[in-house]
């Protein structure tokens, strides 16, 4: 076994060391000449102790230290997002005469081709938002007044409710009918909702029913549990849960394995029913980022939009916002929600999730603002009212996406028919 070698440590001077290691170095003004005759006699007398633990040369010191210790401190600190811009004013407001101001019906859709449709009194406009096309595709007449206008996912097909309680499928592109939906309903048609080829319509008579478009008259199922007019329907991004409200107060939960092909069920078909509400319910969103959680507002005195789990049935959280709540929409970008609102003040309140503090409020109705439709892109809002006034308004526009220059209200995209004034 070889021998150890044993270190005579009181020649290491590891008192000098750690001195040297734990005292910071004082600094003098010294010229240029001082600073290099001070380290030759700490090279040769010293045995160069500055470098003990250090395995290279210290970096030149930089000539303004205050300039970089700043530099250190903001390459640590966290990047804040600039955030953007919310005009208050609308880009564009347009005169819509006709326009029916009833709370239970849905007038106003923007489909995924980019193709606003607005139902005024017995006509159905439409405008292209991308050439600012504007066409008529239908008037009904005595079939009157429209109800509501739904598109289908697609873009390719408009659904279009009417007073007599049919609903009519057009194509567009062709200014087509397609067919006609009969039969299911007794009175108005004011709430419709697409789950891929399945269109769901509710009725005044507080029927909810299921029809395959691509079959004619095909009633596929029933949901029954809402005694009044349904106000508001919507399909979740899953397509495997229906929302309800109506005017009866009620939200109800729906399964689509729950529908059933008889007029009146025997049992329950919910899958849950929400009375929380004490005035009647329209406004209905589910959330892009949190697929079990549904909103909804409530109208007439309730003035409340409310948040629930729907796979639990809990309600998280109840805000009262002090107005009606006439219609509900979240941000395709951010975790932000839009509602708008009636009396008194008649305005689109933008809300930061899930604290729900009022980012910003945008007015310029004189009257309820019943109807909301939202951009393919998510970024612009089209809001109408029984003020007869149609306004854009570029709420949720994305950080990443630059902006649009304003449009002007002179060139209105209805400009080209003399039966819409423009707005003074």
């Amino acid at each position: 076994m070889g021998d150890r070698f044993i270190p005579v440590r009181s020649a290491m001077d590891f008192d000098v060391a750690n001195l040297l290691l734990t005292t910071q170095e004082i600094k003098k003004d010294r010229s240029s000449r001082s600073d290099y005759y001070q380290k030759l006699l700490s090279e040769c007398f010293l045995n160069n102790r500055t470098r003990i633990f250090v395995f290279k040369s210290k970096p030149p010191a930089p000539v303004n230290e205050m300039f970089q210790e700043y530099l250190g401190s903001s390459c640590k600190s966290r990047v804040v997002k600039q955030w953007r811009h919310i005009p208050k004013n609308a880009e564009r407001t347009l005169d819509a005469p006709n326009m029916i101001g009833d709370y239970c019906l849905s007038l106003l859709d923007w489909g995924s081709s980019n193709v606003l449709a607005v139902a005024l009194g017995s006509t159905v406009y439409l405008w292209n938002a991308s050439n600012r096309y504007c066409s008529e595709l239908v008037s009904v007449g005595d079939d009157g007044p429209i109800t509501s206008v739904s598109w289908s996912p697609d873009g390719q097909v408009l659904a279009i409710g009417l007073n007599n309680s049919q609903v009519e499928l057009w194509d567009p592109r062709a200014s087509q009918r397609l067919r006609t939906l009969r039969r299911a309903h007794r009175f108005c048609v004011g709430s419709m909702a697409w789950n891929d080829k399945i269109l769901t319509t509710g009725g005044m008579d507080g029927r909810i029913c299921n029809h395959d478009v691509r079959v004619e008259n095909r009633i596929l199922q029933n949901y029954s549990g809402h005694t009044h007019e349904i106000c508001g329907l919507k399909w979740s991004l899953s397509g495997q849960k229906l929302a309800s409200g109506g005017r009866d107060n009620l939200v109800h939960i729906w399964d689509i394995s729950m529908a059933s092909a008889n007029h009146r069920p025997s049992q329950n078909q919910w899958l849950h029913r929400f009375n929380d509400h004490t005035a009647a319910v329209k406004a209905l969103a589910w959330c892009p980022f949190r697929h079990n959680l549904l909103v909804s507002g409530g109208g007439g005195t309730d003035w409340c939009i409310k948040f629930w789990n729907t796979q639990t049935g809990d309600l998280l959280n109840s805000v009262n916002t002090g107005s009606q709540v006439s219609a509900l929409l979240w941000s395709k970008h951010e975790r932000e929600l839009l509602s708008s609102h009636g009396l008194p003040n008649n305005q689109l309140t933008l809300w930061r999730y899930p604290s729900m503090t009022k980012i910003t409020e945008l007015t310029g109705h004189t009257s309820p603002v019943l109807f909301m439709a939202q951009s393919p892109d998510g970024c612009r809002v089209a809001s109408a009212a029984a003020d007869e006034r149609l306004k854009f308004w570029a709420i949720f526009e994305s950080p990443e996406v630059p902006k649009h220059v304003a449009e002007t209200a002179n060139a209105g995209p209805f400009a080209s028919f003399s039966h819409i004034r423009r707005a003074k």
